[in-house]
């Protein structure tokens, strides 16, 4: 598969109101699947990218990660899931993942882009948010040599993954908790089953689970989701 040969899984390509983008199946569920499921209750055209199958990891094959994909898609509600075939292991700021992420962008047109933070420990995780943002800008630029009209991101995200973040946009999660750990779940090849012991998996949900504990702690909540964005928020006092 080429870069530019992105393809659809789940749902129609269509225009979004987030798009999350994630270097490998499940990335999106743990990092930020609370808040989009919340979305996707609340009306929104709500989607996920991978940008690669995670043919690397040691557990699963590509089209069993796939149709975990798929299932998850399912319990999260979500209008596209799209996959880019990039090299797993190998996600870095290049013009052709730049180019083929900017098609995407093009076509989906998401208002809201949510993206793993550059801290991450992760080469890919760090290597997504470095390629995201020359994307970003490939995808605003007319005469970019990239398909489709061009189109701009309103806002973008930063989501935590395997590092401390300094989050300044909380999210109350705690209404969608159930279908947020049965999305993590869908991904049984990473979990459970055959590959893994079955009593890891409530170790792997609960660090998780503490985590969303911890931020919503700071705002009053029971669950938080954390984001961080490298732009001031304009805030209308008048909903504070």
């Amino acid at each position: 598969m080429t870069p530019e040969a992105f393809r659809t899984v789940y749902g129609t390509v269509q225009p979004l109101d987030w798009l999350c983008l994630a270097p490998h199946p499940d990335d999106a569920e743990i990092g930020a699947g609370g808040t989009l499921i919340r979305l996707s209750r609340e009306g929104r055209a709500v989607g996920v990218l991978e940008l690669s199958r995670g043919e690397r990891g040691t557990q699963g094959t590509p089209q069993e990660r796939e149709a975990e994909c798929v299932a998850a898609a399912r319990i999260m509600g979500l209008a596209w899931r799209g996959q880019l075939g990039l090299p797993d292991g190998s996600l870095a700021d290049t013009p052709e993942g730049a180019a083929a992420l900017a098609k995407v962008l093009r076509a989906v047109r998401p208002r809201v882009l949510v993206v793993p933070h550059h801290l991450d420990r992760h080469p890919d995780h760090f290597g997504t948010y470095h390629l995201a943002k020359r994307a970003l800008h490939l995808a605003a630029l007319r005469k970019a040599e990239v398909s489709g009209e061009p189109h701009r991101v309103s806002r973008v995200l930063l989501y935590q993954g395997n590092a401390d973040i300094r989050a300044n946009l909380l999210v109350d999660v705690g209404a969608v908790l159930p279908e947020w750990e049965a999305a993590i779940r869908a991904h049984v090849s990473q979990f459970s089953g055959a590959y893994i012991s079955e009593t890891v998996t409530p170790e792997i949900v609960e660090r998780r689970k503490g985590r969303l504990t911890y931020w919503g702690t700071l705002v009053r909540v029971r669950y938080a989701e954390a984001f961080e964005t490298e732009e001031p928020l304009l805030v209308d006092p008048a909903g504070l």
